[in-house]
């Protein structure tokens, strides 16, 4: 185990956890696709979006090629899998549970690790990897989320999603910034799950405009 998470390795470490969080993603679309009652079809086209659309954004934006998606086919094979695995068994009963959360916590968090390290990897610096990092674990989702004309996550309304997209890129960030990017896995993937499982279950949320009352902090408004 410590061999194969040595900093050798990290980039066949990253694929994996790439590929981890396009399988999580396309399962996870396949379960808001089978809630909404679509077509094979429909499924394939919400799961495929949820799996790779994060990964596809993060490697336009950073213009290093094309987009692994579309060139190594093990992508769309992975994100096609997840699909199918919820067209086939019925996961929807458990999109409250805890297995569901975790699969939730565990896709952002991987996917977070990954597109920050990728960044970092073709040479730039910490902002763009944090920046990168969040596309790609929120993207797909997001762009899953248009399309069934729901209010995507990243813009509020639910517990700490994005936020926590932003804590585990900046992890793994500090982690290569100090020569330990092994250490920025493990610990970025610890502290995304533990931070979403909470949020989720203990309801955190970002303050929004309702909640924010100059008038109310200086005691007394107009």
């Amino acid at each position: 185990m410590a061999g194969w998470l040595s900093p050798e390795n990290v980039t066949e470490v990253t694929r994996v956890l790439d590929l981890s969080g396009v399988f999580a993603n396309g399962t996870l679309g396949g379960v808001l696709a089978r809630s909404r009652r679509l077509d094979l079809f429909g499924f394939l086209v919400i799961g495929i979006v949820s799996g790779l659309g994060g990964g596809i954004l993060r490697d336009t934006l950073l213009q290093h090629g094309t987009p692994v998606a579309l060139t190594d086919y093990t992508y769309l094979t992975v994100a096609t899998a997840g699909t199918l695995l919820a067209f086939v068994a019925d996961l929807s009963r458990h999109t409250s549970g805890w297995t569901f959360n975790l699969l939730d916590a565990l896709a952002l968090s991987v996917w977070a690790i990954a597109g920050a390290q990728k960044t970092l990897s073709v040479g730039l610096g910490w902002l763009p990897a944090v920046l990168l990092g969040t596309i790609t674990a929120v993207g797909g989702g997001a762009i899953r989320d248009l399309l069934l004309a729901r209010t995507p996550a990243i813009f509020g309304g639910t517990p700490l999603y994005a936020t926590v997209a932003v804590l585990v890129s900046g992890v793994m960030v500090l982690c290569n910034r100090l020569g330990a990017p092994t250490l920025g896995i493990l610990a970025g993937i610890l502290v995304g799950v533990s931070l979403r499982l909470a949020a989720l279950t203990r309801g955190w949320r970002l303050p929004g405009s309702r909640d924010w009352r100059p008038g109310a902090a200086r005691g007394r408004g107009p």
